[in-house]
């Protein structure tokens, strides 16, 4: 059964693929395969149980990729596109066939600015349509300037939704609990905050923060243990992975191993008593974005290795070791600016990128 799923899953997208191409890794030749291209500035991408794929462009639009063709899904709410903003990620819950739920991260106009905001919709049974869009979170204070969105969203093993939020290029905002910039939050699937969050009872602070002292975390992922990570870019150098703990302060601005565009230090130095170290760091910076957990469902080698996707290097990334580190650079052809990356049900790697709007798939 396995097997027959698996050639109507790989099927289901050959009339869109163009010829594939041979990839020697360190977990041996690979085919890869470009699904699809013609996407304009794409952000996120999930799977659906019949086995299509659902992927954000960042002007607001919603492509469904599944029976050989690629065809807009109606009913996106309103987002608020420029400079990074705009339509961003896209979570596809667990239950999904059972309630057609799916979730979104975006950029919502507040005022004279715009913050980062969550909203839930339903997919209709033909696929066509998201209905009932609800913005079910939005953050406190947006900001004027394009930048810094972070926008990730992933689901905990409990059902609740961690979300990461940029610190909007308002520096100091990451070091300030009033404010969702800069942060790591956990809401529950309705909008609420999760009663054991770690500051409910703080004066002062937002209750959705899970985690602090963030720059502009782009890739957020669960390892086999259960375990949320994220990966942001630093500025000048400093681009770090991150074990986040609950409650944790990761020191930007304070501390970082980057330094300012200007070339002008930053902050305080590289640690500090009570601010989180990362478990890695790129310098010079890779611009990290898309963040996966290889399970070795299908790459036994890989088997818990973190895959990053780099927007700077044209690159995937594979993290692993003890101390974790980056060990091998993995280079698609024609691939530019790698946005985003999962691992498909039949544990294929698949890599969105921004830079040629193009959907690719890594398999044996």
């Amino acid at each position: 059964m396995k097997r027959r799923r698996f050639l109507t899953y790989s099927a289901a997208f050959a009339v869109l693929g163009s010829s594939g191409h041979a990839l020697d890794t360190s977990a041996g030749r690979l085919e890869v395969a470009r699904i699809t291209g013609g996407l304009s500035t794409p952000w996120a991408f999930g799977f659906l149980p019949d086995m299509s794929v659902l992927v954000t462009e960042r002007d607001g639009t919603l492509q469904h990729i599944g029976g050989g063709r690629m065809s807009p899904v109606a009913g996106v709410g309103q987002v608020t596109t420029g400079g990074q903003g705009g339509l961003l990620d896209l979570l596809v819950p667990a239950d999904f066939a059972r309630t057609r739920e799916l979730f979104f991260t975006f950029a919502k106009a507040q005022g004279g600015g715009k913050g980062t905001a969550v909203a839930r919709a339903r997919l209709s049974t033909d696929g066509r349509r998201l209905e009932d869009w609800q913005v079910i979170y939005e953050i406190r204070r947006g900001s004027s300037r394009g930048r810094h969105f972070g926008s990730r969203l992933v689901e905990a093993g409990d059902g609740t939704l961690f979300v990461t939020v940029g610190d909007r290029g308002d520096r100091p905002s990451a070091q300030d609990l009033s404010v969702e910039n800069g942060s790591v939050l956990r809401i529950t699937r309705r909008g609420g905050v999760p009663g054991n969050n770690p500051f409910t009872k703080t004066q002062g602070a937002r209750p959705a923060i899970w985690s602090w002292g963030h720059r502009n975390p782009q890739g957020a992922a669960l390892d086999g243990q259960g375990r949320l990570w994220v990966v942001e870019h630093g500025a000048r150098g400093g681009d770090e992975l991150n074990l986040v703990r609950r409650g944790a302060n990761f020191g930007w601005p304070v501390i970082s191993y980057g330094r300012h565009y200007s070339g002008g230090k930053i902050g305080e130095g590289t640690e500090k008593p009570g601010m989180e170290q990362p478990v890695h760091y790129w310098d010079p910076s890779i611009a990290p974005s898309g963040l996966m957990f290889c399970s070795g469902r299908l790459f036994p080698a890989w088997r818990g290795a973190a895959f990053v996707g780099s927007l700077k290097q044209d690159y995937l990334s594979r993290i692993a070791g003890d101390p974790m580190r980056e060990v091998e650079q993995i280079r698609l052809p024609g691939a530019r600016r790698i946005r985003d990356v999962r691992e498909a049900p039949d544990g294929a790697i698949w890599v969105l990128a921004a830079g040629n709007g193009s959907l690719y798939r890594l398999s044996k």
